[in-house]
């Protein structure tokens, strides 16, 4: 396979891993499990990110490494909405708290806008790969 072809299947891949992380949360969503709900919205754009990056053959493992690089080549480029980034940072600051804080409370109505953020970003992140591959 030839280096285009590879980063086209990877992105691919990954774009479909985060859409199925967002059936995910919201099979979570389901059973009132609003912090898992928060962190597969979270991993869904995440994917959604490494899936961009791919077809411009930049892969990082570190989450701020990730986000800097979409950011950088996405975002401050004109390729993405600046509320891409505003989604991010939301996103990654909730997934945080609901993964690491024992006390934090996320409501219904907080974890189903990061729901409905996160299905903006990937719809957002795979328009633009449509695009593109």
């Amino acid at each position: 396979m030839q280096p285009d072809e590879l980063r086209k299947e990877l992105s691919n891949l990954r774009l479909q891993n985060a859409k199925k992380l967002l059936l995910a949360a919201e099979k979570l969503m389901e059973i009132d499990d609003y912090k898992s709900t928060a962190n597969r919205a979270y991993y869904a754009i995440f994917n959604a990110m490494r899936a961009e990056l791919a077809t411009i053959g930049i892969d990082y493992k570190k989450h701020s490494a990730v986000i800097s690089a979409f950011r950088l080549n996405f975002i401050k480029n004109n390729v993405h909405d600046t509320a891409l980034s505003d989604i991010i940072t939301s996103l990654f600051r909730v997934r945080n708290d609901a993964d690491y804080n024992d006390y934090y409370v996320i409501s219904k109505a907080d974890v189903t806008l990061q729901l409905e953020n996160a299905k903006a970003f990937v719809a957002a992140v795979e328009a633009h790969l449509n695009i593109l591959l």
